[in-house]
């Protein structure tokens, strides 16, 4: 065995479970501790003071300079009571990861003195130097000036000694550089426009919140194994790995019991989030071996997404306590589960209500029917927008493939939500409006759904956007992604939907038609125009593959492709008319994301050129030449026909090993050379484009014969840890 993966294997079977103590037996103790709260906010502040940021946080109002004064003397006072140190203002820029730069509180004054120092405008503004974070040709390199702006709607927060404060991130000519401005845009318009529709319902509605409840899957490696394969380090994937004898076919780590070293990581894990507010309530095995997930409980989309992120970062920290490393990438191992992170979307009131929950009057049961069809309207209307929410290159890797939903977009809402919009859908051809007894049953029809969905209709793991119950969720997120650019394109459609809605039903109403009647035929239409997107069956046939092109359904597999739609003039008219994104923002967000995917194709590339030529190439030749030797051997004791019977699998063996030795080194090199090519393109789109179709298809080709090698070569002498090592070894 190599020195490498001995000594890794070595270091993985002296591991013990790590002892995490609990600050405390009951959570509610210590929930929140580290985190700027309202409830915190009213220990520190003034009373004036606090009802200001609360109605901002509750209400979107802004909170005036004149006041941030006293907002951030509180802010220090909490955080340096804490411990804290530094401030940094904490945003989330076109990376896909979260940004800071720490300040300390201190601030020189004369006779070589020093005061605690943070006031209004340290709170509310600083300007980072963000010359090398994504812009897209916003800015030039040279011109680093970038804003960070406090976002009220999130609480600040403690990580070790330094408070962070949430961000939007933004460039000197103001255009957004972030994930979150644009989501915030995005949920503002969803708010007025759900909140205008309920009018027809409710004249007490005076706020909907779009909620998220993500769900994160991720695997779990030993940190030596994982220093033992460069490919993890750089690319957080495996290029090259036979399958092992035994994969996930038992099914035997779904649900079972948590591994007592992931059971140890789980539970720090969750005190440190728990101290920070992330309500994480969840967790489990997943499907492949070594793989697990969490799970909050539902939250305002903004923060749900900010603590995402968070939690990303303390994943991290915690596992390396625990001599682990957390892969996150969608597909760190071909042949088992890759990892996504469902997006579970709803809105919801501020009344109470979800206004995706069937309820059991008539009244409610035509708003949930209004928001459950026009969410349907606006996938099908911008179907191909949604994909591109997930067109990344680690995405691309996952799709299709092991329980991930396909590349094609389709809604899934079961058997009973199925009839009812059909018995809607039979009502068009009559051309009237609904008498007042089909109205009521309709109606009252529906209120039996909560009853039925819990016991009768089945989720469908292959559907892209299912509807489960009183949300919608979006499960072909991958495991990296931020969840705010899937959020962001989900509540700019909805909104805009919406929009329309009011407009046609209004335009019927204007004509003389009564409210419901007016409902119901728009409710009607919709139904007809968005039918073709539902699909209720195996989203993995080849059946549906043919089904979808019949339909008119793209099924786009490569990222660069997907992403096309955001050159859309439909797409530039929808971001602009509810204010999310200008053009010049959209044409930023579609080059980064296609140098995003050019880079990260061009990384994984290089490692697997490397890996092949420095390290499998070798090991190869050498076993080659043992084999050589005890042939050589065997010619000396055997005569002419003995040999050719007794050597007959060695020569078998050496021939096979240099065929895919020159088939690895062909094929490196017409990749390393197509690479070099494709570099020296202008386009972004283009280079992005030409990686996909011209080096992407070598990953394929190089890797079948370096997993072919494994399987021959001498076990002892194979230089990275397999995949049963990788799956396996807790």
């Amino acid at each position: 065995m190599s020195t490498v993966r001995f000594k890794a294997l070595e270091a993985v079977m002296s591991r013990a479970p790590k002892e995490v103590n609990y600050p405390s037996a009951k959570v509610s103790d210590y929930y929140g501790v580290h985190v700027f709260d309202k409830d915190a906010m009213s220990q520190y502040m003034p009373k004036d003071i606090y009802k200001a940021v609360v109605e901002a946080i509750d209400k979107g109002t802004r909170v005036e300079r004149k006041i941030t004064d006293l907002v951030a003397s509180s802010m220090k006072s909490w955080a340096m009571e804490k411990g804290c140190t530094h401030y940094t203002h904490w945003f989330q820029p076109l990376t896909g990861t979260t940004a800071e730069k720490h300040d300390a509180f201190f601030e020189p004054i004369c006779d070589n003195n020093v005061v605690e120092r943070f006031d209004g405008n340290q709170l509310v503004q600083q300007e980072p130097d963000a010359s090398s974070l994504p812009n897209g040709g916003i800015r030039n390199t040279f011109e680093a000036r970038g804003y960070t702006a406090w976002d009220p709607s999130s609480p600040a927060f403690i990580i070790g000694k330094t408070l962070c404060i949430p961000t939007i991130f933004i460039s000197y000519t103001g255009e957004s550089l972030d994930y979150k401005m644009p989501l915030l845009k995005a949920l503002h318009a969803v708010d007025k426009a759900a909140v205008d529709v309920n009018q027809y319902f409710d004249k007490n509605v005076n706020k909907v919140i779009a909620t998220l409840g993500w769900e994160q899957e991720y695997f779990l490696v030993d940190i030596a194994l994982f220093n033992a394969r460069p490919d993890l380090i750089t690319t957080g994937r495996t290029v090259f790995g036979h399958s092992p004898a035994k994969g996930q076919e038992l099914e035997d780590h779904y649900f079972g019991a948590i591994p007592e070293r992931a059971s140890a990581f789980m539970r720090e894990l969750e005190i440190e989030c728990m101290r920070l507010g992330i309500p994480v309530k969840t967790r489990h095995n997943e499907v492949a071996p070594n793989q697990f997930e969490c799970a909050p409980i539902f939250e305002e989309a903004n923060l749900a997404v900010d603590h995402n992120q968070l939690l990303m970062d303390i994943m991290d920290r915690v596992a390396r306590k625990h001599n682990f490393k957390v892969l996150l990438h969608e597909k760190p191992y071909a042949g088992v589960n890759g990892s996504g992170k469902h997006n579970n979307w709803s809105l919801s009131t501020n009344t109470g209500v979800n206004l995706l929950s069937p309820g059991s009057t008539p009244k409610s049961n035509l708003r949930f029917l209004t928001f459950f069809i026009n969410t349907i309207k606006a996938v099908h209307d911008n179907a191909d927008l949604l994909r591109s929410s997930i067109a990344t290159p680690g995405n691309e890797h996952r799709l299709g493939a092991n329980e991930a939903p396909p590349a094609i977009i389709s809604v899934f809402i079961g058997s009973q939500l199925t009839k009812v919009l059909n018995q809607l859908e039979a009502k068009v051809s009559e051309n009237k409006a609904l008498s007042a007894d089909e109205k009521t049953e309709l109606k009252l029809n529906i209120g039996k759904i909560p009853q039925i969905l819990l016991d009768n209709t089945d989720r469908n793991r292959t559907s892209p956007f299912a509807f489960t119950g009183n949300k919608f969720e979006f499960r072909a997120v991958g495991s990296t992604a931020n969840c705010a650019n899937a959020m962001t394109i989900i509540n700019t459609i909805v909104a805009k939907q919406l929009v329309d809605f009011k407009e046609d039903v209004d335009a019927l109403i204007s004509k003389g038609d009564k409210k419901d009647d007016a409902i119901f035929k728009v409710l009607r239409r919709y139904v007809v125009e968005s039918k073709k997107i539902r699909f209720e069956g195996n989203g993995y046939g080849e059946e549906w593959l043919k089904e979808a092109a019949k339909r008119g359904l793209n099924n786009i597999n490569s990222a660069p492709h997907a992403l096309d739609v955001m050159k859309e003039q439909k797409t530039i008219d929808l971001f602009a008319s509810q204010g999310v994104l200008t053009h010049r923002e959209l044409e930023a967000r579609h080059e980064i994301a296609l140098d995003n995917y050019t880079t990260v194709i061009r990384i994984e590339s290089r490692v697997m050129g490397d890996l092949a030529i420095n390290h499998i190439i070798p090991v190869a030749i050498r076993y080659q030449n043992i084999l050589i030797n005890n042939v050589k051997g065997l010619k000396t004791i055997y005569d002419a026909a003995d040999f050719k019977k007794n050597a007959k699998n060695q020569l078998e063996m050496i021939a096979a090993i240099s065929n895919h030795i020159q088939i690895i080194s062909e094929n490196a090199e017409k990749m390393r050379v197509e690479r070099k090519r494709i570099n020296n393109l202008e386009s972004a789109e283009e280079r992005a484009k030409e990686y996909s179709l011209k080096v992407k298809p070598f990953f394929d080709i190089i890797r079948k014969s370096v997993d072919k090698l494994e399987l021959t070569i001498d076990d002892e002498m194979w230089p990275l840890p397999k995949y049963r090592e990788l799956l396996y070894t807790k």
